[in-house]
């Protein structure tokens, strides 16, 4: 099974606790998820996150097919990391951390996230071909969102993929 990474970092003009306020609620999931994905949450969502909290979805990445998905957040350490990861859904393995540090004028963030896929080397061409690139499309997204919610059209963000 190949693991492929992706690393996308993004520095808001915005406190500590406003980034983990905003991030740490899965209801602020859609806001920042592309609409072609078709995102809806399917479970309750409570006040607070919290380790071994189940949170599912539905979601349709390629050519409108739904596909449920459920993640358990496994890690949480208020207000600098979360992670979540897939139990159920179209990825062989998914593995995603959240990472927020306060800078001199706001927060960076980081999304460090793990994944392999399913059907060993059409998986593997999958990924080639569109997968990999969906997923920057969905980060570019959510970066373009973030800037727009938090920034400002006047000023850029810092972001890097690496």
């Amino acid at each position: 099974m190949k693991i492929h990474r992706l690393h996308f970092t993004q520095r808001l003009p915005i406190g500590l606790d406003e980034a983990w306020r905003f991030f740490s609620d899965p209801r602020n999931l859609p806001v920042i998820t592309p609409p072609w994905l078709n995102f809806r949450i399917t479970s309750e969502i409570p006040e607070k996150m919290y380790a071994g909290l189940i949170i599912t979805y539905r979601v349709s990445p390629l050519l409108g097919w739904p596909v449920g998905w459920v993640t358990e957040i496994t890690h949480v350490a208020e207000p600098r990391l979360f992670v979540d990861e897939q139990r159920f859904g179209p990825y062989r393995f998914w593995h995603h951390q959240h990472i927020f540090d306060e800078t001199p004028d706001g927060v960076e963030m980081q999304d460090i996230v793990h994944y392999a896929l399913p059907f060993g080397p059409l998986g593997q061409l999958a990924n080639s071909l569109v997968v990999r690139q969906k997923l920057h499309d969905i980060f570019n997204f959510r970066r373009l969102t973030l800037e727009r919610l938090f920034v400002g059209k006047e000023v850029a963000s810092l972001y890097r993929e690496g």
